[in-house]
């Protein structure tokens, strides 16, 4: 059976989408949900004490689901230095195969009621020398929630990420305002010049002040929901 798959996205990389995806996993536990989080591709890591590498957003996916799943289930390909992933990849000797990555994702999706995908970087980040996330993503048909980074630049990189995802047949069922430090200088013109511009609606802020609130989760989940429930089976 198809199980509802979100895919999130952001602006660029340190924007905020593992805050959103915590938030959005604890809030989806609060209702009884058996949600999960993925995150298929890690860069940046750091060994534990038994000497495998661990990455901070992956670990933060795994205690947000509450799940029993193993590491290396939700997270198949993890990289040492924090580089493009395709890169991480070559360094070390290993190529990213969506073959796994659909694997993965399927085998998680069919023991959980609501599978939660994070990208790493922005939208079209390579994931080999053939394949980059927007393609991956693609060929799943997965719904997409775009986190922006508030910030200088911000603009026009929420408006291209947006007419990308489009450009691929997707949906993109709306996005999310990350206000990041410190305080973007006339944050609340640029809110409104990428709300009336962007064409989907604004789901959340999530406010510098509180990175992951309990509040923010539950009306974001709401939101995100709904949309992803209209495309079930569809």
């Amino acid at each position: 059976m198809k199980r509802p798959t979100l895919f999130v996205t952001g602006t660029d990389t340190g924007v905020g989408k593992t805050h959103v995806s915590t938030a959005l996993l604890r809030a989806a536990r609060a209702r009884g949900w058996r949600a999960c989080g993925y995150k298929p591709v890690a860069s940046g890591a750091e060994r534990d004490d038994a000497g495998r590498l661990r990455n901070e957003d992956a670990l933060a996916l795994i205690e947000a689901s509450g799940c029993d799943e193993p590491y290396e289930a939700i997270n198949p390909y993890c990289f040492e230095p924090p580089l493009a992933p395709h890169i991480a990849a070559a360094e070390a000797g290993a190529q990213v195969d969506t073959a796994v990555l659909d694997a993965a994702a399927d085998a998680l999706a069919s023991r959980h009621d609501w599978l939660l995908v994070e990208g790493a970087g922005g939208w079209r980040v390579p994931l080999n020398e053939r394949v980059d996330f927007a393609d991956w993503v693609a060929s799943r048909g997965w719904g997409v929630l775009l986190v922006v980074g508030m910030r200088l630049g911000g603009i026009s990189h929420a408006l291209l990420s947006a007419d990308a995802i489009r450009a691929r047949g997707l949906r993109l069922i709306g996005w999310v305002a990350n206000e990041l430090p410190p305080r973007q200088d006339r944050l609340e013109q640029n809110l409104t010049s990428i709300e009336s511009r962007i064409g989907v609606p604004l789901l959340g802020r999530m406010p510098e002040a509180a990175r992951a609130p309990a509040q923010l989760g539950e009306s974001l989940l709401g939101s995100v929901s709904s949309a992803l429930l209209r495309d079930f089976g569809r």
